[in-house]
């Protein structure tokens, strides 16, 4: 028997990390508790106050005669209503700027629970069934590939061995571009749940992302210093590609993808400039708008499309937010998916 136990497959690791996440659990859960109990339970003083401030004092026959004519008062201790948290949307939106919310608690105490079910869950399948778990994402890859046989195709897209010249820093400028422009749609989504594409509620939806929502000004400035560094590494991408002479045959596509892909960035730059709504993006806008309508035959087009009319209103920020966030980063995704793949199929251009 002693022998089985020792041949028993429950790592020293896992017995720590479940034993871990117990402690921890109930540390939490204990407390939560007395932080429960505390705020609902009124202070004693607080009741004793009330209480003796509506007692009458009968210290003479007199009083006593006085009040057993009057009316009977009913002295009743109101007890203070037990201290609320603010609504979900108030932790969301900031307006209760502690860490420990709700939310918090809920995402905490939920992960712990989880982590604690699951715990259970594999070590009692260890001693009944004696056989090791595998990683969750394993079984979770062979329940997918199981069932639509994509671990070939995956392995010849994943795994093909890079050129010792191609692990240079320059080589990566592409990379880090394709990496930005996730962060950027990220950020974007973020900020995209609380502005407002109005003239009356632009401004004030920006002001209030960076005041008022926790974390808004961060998300923020990521947001804006990342269209930057998208901008330079595209730029820089597109010149270390050109010196290289890797626009050449037989990747004259592979070119012009990337040219189509710079003009994006720069399209999502000058539209994304506009939504603050502010005398900047105001003025900004109304002069590059003004070099596009300077272009041989079509700036007038140009002029007028960009505008909705020939000056910039509320319905050239409609435009603006319309292309910013659905037009641009559609044809993006659509070039980048091109650009990868031709890259991917005739491989990375040799140094010179």
């Amino acid at each position: 028997m002693r022998k089985n136990l020792g041949r028993l497959p429950i790592r020293r690791s896992l017995q720590k990390v479940f034993f871990f996440s117990l402690i921890l659990t109930t540390i939490l859960l204990t407390s939560l508790t007395i932080h429960v109990l505390a705020n609902q339970s009124p202070p004693q003083n607080q009741l004793s106050a009330s209480t003796s401030a509506n007692t009458p004092s009968l210290t003479s026959v007199e009083s006593i005669f006085k009040a057993s004519l009057q009316p009977q008062r009913t002295f009743s201790a109101t007890l203070p209503p037990p201290k609320q948290d603010p609504c979900l949307h108030c932790h969301i939106t900031g307006e209760n700027k502690n860490l420990w919310t709700p939310l918090a608690r809920w995402a905490i105490f939920g992960t712990m629970g989880l982590i604690f079910a699951f715990g259970m869950y594999r070590t009692g399948s260890v001693i009944l069934n004696r056989k090791t778990w595998k990683p969750l994402t394993n079984r979770t890859a062979e329940w997918i590939d199981e069932r639509y046989e994509i671990s070939e195709p995956l392995s010849k897209v994943l795994k093909k061995p890079v050129p010792k010249y191609a692990l240079r820093w320059f080589y990566c400028l592409g990379g880090i571009t394709a990496f930005l422009f996730v962060v950027q749609g990220v950020t974007g989504i973020m900020l995209a749940f609380y502005y407002k594409p109005t003239p009356e509620a632009a401004y004030a939806s920006i002001q209030f992302i960076e005041t008022q929502v926790r974390f808004g000004a961060a998300i923020r400035a990521i947001h804006h210093w990342a269209a930057n560094g998208m901008i330079i590494m595209c730029t820089a991408h597109m010149l270390r590609v050109f010196i290289m002479g890797a626009y050449k045959n037989p990747r004259e596509m592979n070119w012009v993808s990337g040219v189509l892909l710079l003009v994006l960035t720069l399209a999502f730059g000058f539209t994304g400039y506009l939504l603050p709504w502010d005398q900047r993006a105001f003025w900004a806008t109304t002069v590059g708008s003004e070099i596009a309508g300077a272009v041989p035959i079509i700036g007038n087009l140009a002029l007028v499309f960009l505008r909705v009319g020939w000056n910039v209103t509320g319905e050239t920020l409609s435009r603006f937010y319309a292309l910013h966030v659905i037009i641009i980063p559609l044809l993006t995704v659509t070039f980048m998916f091109a650009h990868f793949l031709m890259v991917r199929r005739q491989g990375v251009m040799r140094p010179l």
